[in-house]
C-alpha cells in the first residue's frame, strides 16, 4: 500500500478565531461536545466530525452558522474520518472549554487548541486519511529575556487568568 503525507492548511480565522482539532470514536460525539460547547457562557462556536463509516458524512453542530460552516470546510480538506474541528468566534478561548473536550468518553485525542496559523499533516491511504500531527504557528526565534518574562506575566493578569 502506498500512502502519501500532505500538508493541510486550515483556514478557520486565525486571529480572531481559535480552533481544536482532535480525533474521537464514535458519531455521538457531535452530540456530546455540542452540548460541552453549549455550556460555555456567551460562546459562539461550530462543531464538525468526520463520520468514517455508513454514509461517511461531515456531521455538524453549533450557534453560529459561518463558525459552522468553517468547521465543515476544515474537516472537508482534511478528510480524515473520526475526527472533529471546533471553531470557536472571537472572545471565546480553547481554555474554556478544553479540559471537559478531553474529558468526552469518545474522544481519544486532542491535535491542537490554538489561535495561531495551523497545517495539519494528514496520511493518505487508499483506505482514507488520518492526521499524523500538526504544525501549530512558528518555531521559537529564541529564549526569552527578563523583559519577556515580564511582559507574559502582565498579559496574563490582563486576561485575568492569573491574580497576584
Amino acid at each position: 500500500m502506498n500512502a502519501a503525507i500532505e500538508t493541510i492548511a486550515l483556514d478557520y480565522g486565525e486571529g480572531k478565531n481559535n480552533i481544536i482539532v482532535g480525533q474521537s470514536h464514535f458519531i455521538k460525539t457531535v452530540e456530546d461536545l455540542g452540548e460541552i460547547l453549549a455550556a460555555v457562557p456567551g460562546a459562539k462556536w461550530g462543531l464538525a466530525f468526520n463520520e468514517a463509516s455508513g454514509p461517511c458524512l461531515v456531521r455538524t453542530e453549533g450557534n453560529d452558522p459561518s463558525l459552522v460552516e468553517t468547521a465543515a470546510a476544515c474537516a472537508k480538506a482534511v478528510g480524515a474520518g473520526h475526527t472533529f474541528y471546533v471553531v470557536l468566534g472571537p472572545g471565546t478561548f480553547p481554555l474554556h472549554a478544553l479540559d471537559r473536550i478531553k474529558s468526552c468518553p469518545e474522544v481519544c485525542r486532542v491535535f491542537c487548541a490554538t489561535g495561531n496559523p495551523l497545517q495539519v499533516l494528514v496520511a493518505r491511504t487508499p483506505q482514507g486519511a488520518g492526521i499524523v500531527g500538526v504544525v501549530d504557528g512558528s518555531s521559537p526565534k529564541g529564549v526569552e529575556g527578563e523583559a519577556d518574562k515580564s511582559d507574559r506575566k502582565s498579559l496574563l493578569r490582563r486576561f485575568g487568568y492569573k491574580f497576584a
